[in-house]
């Protein structure tokens, strides 16, 4: 559930005066990419009805997705990336007309990388329900109007389950590798335990075998701020005006989001008790430091987000569990049958390591035995976005058993 965009695979830093200026003017009632707007490096696969696990039908889905490589003529190369909660599918890239922000793991994916592409072809979609393309709430619907809050109740199998239509679609029998974080994670799980024939490979990077009540949770309150913006309005915002959309609600849930992603200790190192300005926040109108990043950040994400798709997946995050009618985790994982990299990071409050441990005890194939690779950071969930030469060391071991 991390923030998985380019400017948010860094250090915390405080914000400048330039930061905030470059958030000058009214956000949009949805972030959302729409129907129009520069399709940027993106593909589209239209998959044609899909019925989600609640019995609901979608009549048209589509995936947007991006590619890197060449696809080999056995077709046995095909690497896939799947994206956490608030990622979509521009791994690798500038930022350009259709991709707000660069590609958010650019050290990982690339010629002569981790995951090279001179040997390998990447694909990476936009997850189902998402807002970067791919059907979700922000998309029509069968009557011309957008489905907003409509849209069916979705589950990580659901999506999973589109990703399948793609990959038949791309006529890619077999991944040589399904690599997934956090709520990626859970999808490359699902990937490995419903569909084993069709996985080499396996990495599951900072992502437990099921969701939580902890974890469900932290979610709730997050649901809860968005609803409760009274400009969301049941979900109906599409024609507000800027500046009329749901912005504060969902700008609060990416701050409180945020304090699950990183570390108390590179949160007090990076800004201890500092100030934002010369005022005192001591009872004199001024602000910690702190608070200005926060809301700077949750500020920006409305800019490039939409409220409905927030809803929908993290919906969907909850409804993880790769036991679920399987006899349960320990069981369900027993049927992975791909070489497994499971890793995890020390200082994750979002999803703990003792959860990756779980995870490579029942997988029988996992490259490191019984215990997942534990990577010692001080960034917290997000560490397995920045730490971008540990993790792909770790990959590379991955790719190459």
């Amino acid at each position: 559930m991390d923030w998985q965009t380019s400017e948010d695979t860094v250090p915390s830093a405080p914000v400048t005066e330039a930061d905030a200026r470059s958030l000058l003017g009214r956000p949009p009632a949805t972030g959302a990419w729409r129907d129009g707007d520069p399709p940027g490096r993106r593909l589209f696969a239209p998959l044609g009805p899909l019925r989600t696990e609640s019995g609901d039908e979608i009549p048209a889905v589509r995936l947007a997705y991006e590619t890197w490589g060449t696809l080999n003529e056995a077709r046995d190369n095909a690497i896939l990336i799947l994206h956490a909660l608030t990622g979509d599918s521009h791994v690798r890239g500038p930022a350009e007309p259709g991709h707000p922000t660069s590609g958010w793991w650019d050290d990982i994916v690339g010629p002569g990388g981790p995951i090279d592409t001179d040997r390998w072809f990447v694909v990476a979609p936009n997850m189902l329900g998402g807002c970067q393309g791919s059907t979700g709430p922000a998309s029509i619907a069968p009557d011309g109007y957008e489905w907003a809050a409509r849209f069916p109740y979705l589950t990580v199998r659901d999506q999973v389950a589109a990703q399948a239509r793609l990959t038949d679609a791309l006529g890619i029998e077999t991944w040589a590798a399904v690599i997934g974080g956090s709520m990626g994670g859970m999808h490359a799980l699902e990937w490995a335990v419903g569909l084993p024939e069709r996985v080499a490979r396996l990495a599951v990077l900072s992502a437990p075998p099921v969701n939580t009540a902890d974890q469900i949770a932290l979610n709730s309150v997050q649901l809860g701020a968005i609803r409760l913006d009274p400009r969301f309005a049941g979900g109906q915002y599409y024609d507000a005006g800027d500046g009329d959309g749901p912005h504060r609600g969902l700008a609060l849930a990416r701050r409180m989001a945020l304090l699950n992603y990183r570390s108390p200790t590179e949160l007090n190192q990076r800004f201890q008790r500092s100030w934002q300005s010369g005022v005192s926040p001591l009872g004199h109108g001024g602000r910690f430091a702190v608070e200005s990043y926060l809301d700077f950040h949750g500020n920006k994400f409305t800019r490039r987000f939409d409220a409905n798709s927030y809803l929908i997946l993290v919906e969907a995050m909850n409804s993880h569990d790769v036991g679920r009618d399987r006899g349960g985790v320990e069981e369900a994982l027993q049927r992975v049958e791909a070489r497994t990299l499971v890793l995890g990071i020390d200082s994750d409050r979002l999803f703990p390591i003792d959860g990756q441990h779980r995870i490579a005890r029942s997988i029988r194939h996992t490259i490191d035995g019984d215990h997942a690779v534990v990577l010692a950071s001080d960034f917290g969930h997000d560490g397995f976005l920045i730490e971008t030469a540990s993790v792909g060391a770790h990959l590379r071991r991955l790719l190459e058993a």
